[in-house]
């Protein structure tokens, strides 16, 4: 049997890290991201330091490659929330025919410019540490054929014939077998509690993913033509909007909430403010990481790539259990219009938060009932809220440390909502 060794002591639970001397201490704390000291420790909170003297950057991002059905190929990074659906994102098999993606990585992205002026990035680990709960056949069958072998699991259910279970698994049982919840009692479906911790694990090998781009380990890094910000928001935060620049972007990033994740380890439904998913994970000064990310959008030659904000988790006003966009292979819909803003198209008209797509420019066919209006809303009411409330979290969090520019785009923000 598997005998677990590491020193698990919640009472007695020291995380720290020490960035300026690239050292991290963990002692009693079995989370995965305080016992796998290779990925959030070092390749964020340490490597976000490192990033910064050196001029480059450590983010919280994905990286994947999208193919047109012309075979032009762009690069794309995206910062969300841990259960945001990243890995889905990653290992995305598109919806919409003629199109591709291939992962080069599902978590983290280590970004520097090149001689002429591109942004790459290179994905610093060597497998996927996937959230399991909702993972499917239907949700996400390139992630199923990563985990079909060569994977531990943890704080799943199991089966008693030797299997693994987690809510939206969607595979029936075989008659006979039960099941063992993650905290090793019988279980049932319609028991009161869940059967697999809400952030129980798969941990993989990424080359066991189908779709892995052909330069996922390449050491020169992929070029990114986009960077895409998104996060769990039920209203008001329209589908895909684009930013109108650099600056524009960083404040888009710096201004991310979301509904919280079990990764967080708050209860659902609260909404959080999350600057770039990196909330958890800076490894110093945040108005300095602001700094930095301005510093780079004003480096001499830089070809700076467009920057987005995404939001899958739209619901329905009337039937607030439903969503509005369909989701997981859907989502390349987005990501095509994204690749014609990318590669020049005019197809996008300016609102008070940012450039969205005019009517018909984003393909919704075969898709009855989602309306455009529906999915690019944009209501005064809402922003200038967000606005007061962003405002109030500047001064709380930031105060004298955040940039000036940052805060004259919130007031150009403010000053666009008041002409609606």
């Amino acid at each position: 049997p598997l005998v677990n060794g590491w020193p698990c002591d919640p009472e007695r639970t020291l995380v720290a890290h020490v960035p300026a001397e690239r050292r991290i201490v963990s002692f009693g704390s079995g989370y995965g991201g305080n016992s796998l000291l290779g990925k959030k420790c070092f390749a964020l909170r340490i490597a976000s330091r490192m990033a910064c003297d050196e001029g480059w950057l450590a983010e919280h991002m994905l990286i994947l490659g999208v193919t047109s059905p012309s075979g032009r190929k762009r690069y794309m990074a995206a910062a969300f929330p841990s259960a945001c659906g990243k890995t889905n994102l990653a290992m995305m098999t598109p919806a919409l025919p003629g199109w591709r993606v291939h992962c080069v990585g599902d978590d983290i992205a280590w970004m520097k410019f090149d001689a002429e002026g591109r942004l790459r990035a290179i994905n610093p680990e060597r497998g996927f540490f996937g959230v399991a709960p909702g993972t499917s056949a239907k949700t996400n069958p390139n992630a199923m054929a990563t985990i079909a072998r060569n994977t531990i699991f943890t704080n799943v259910g199991h089966t008693s014939d030797g299997g693994v279970y987690w809510e939206g698994l969607d595979q029936s049982l075989p008659p006979g077998v039960t099941l063992t919840s993650w905290l090793g009692q019988p279980w049932s479906p319609g028991d009161p509690q869940p059967c697999a911790h809400p952030n129980s694990r798969f941990c993989a090998p990424a080359h066991q993913c189908p779709i892995m781009d052909p330069a996922w380990e390449d050491p020169e890094g992929v070029p990114i033509d986009a960077i895409i910000f998104g996060g769990r928001r039920p209203e008001g935060v329209p589908l895909v909007y684009e930013a109108f620049n650099w600056r524009h972007g960083v404040f888009v990033g710096s201004a991310m909430r979301s509904e919280a994740t079990a990764a967080a380890e708050h209860k659902g439904g609260r909404i959080l403010h999350d600057p770039f998913a990196m909330r958890p994970f800076f490894g110093y000064n945040a108005g300095r990481y602001l700094a930095h990310w301005l510093a780079m959008g004003e480096r001499a030659g830089a070809r700076l790539p467009r920057l987005f904000h995404v939001n899958w988790f739209l619901r329905d006003p009337a039937h607030p259990r439903h969503f509005l966009w369909p989701g997981f292979g859907h989502n390349a819909r987005v990501l095509a219009w994204i690749f014609g803003r990318v590669e020049g198209e005019d197809s996008a008209q300016a609102t008070p938060v940012g450039w969205v797509p005019r009517e018909g420019a984003l393909d919704l066919r075969g898709l009855p009932g989602v309306a455009h209006r529906d999915l690019f809303e944009v209501r005064k009411e809402f922003w200038e809220k967000e606005a007061r409330e962003l405002r109030a979290y500047y001064e709380e969090n930031f105060g004298e440390d955040l940039p000036r520019e940052v805060m004259a785009e919130l007031e150009a923000l403010e000053g666009r909502l008041k002409k609606m």
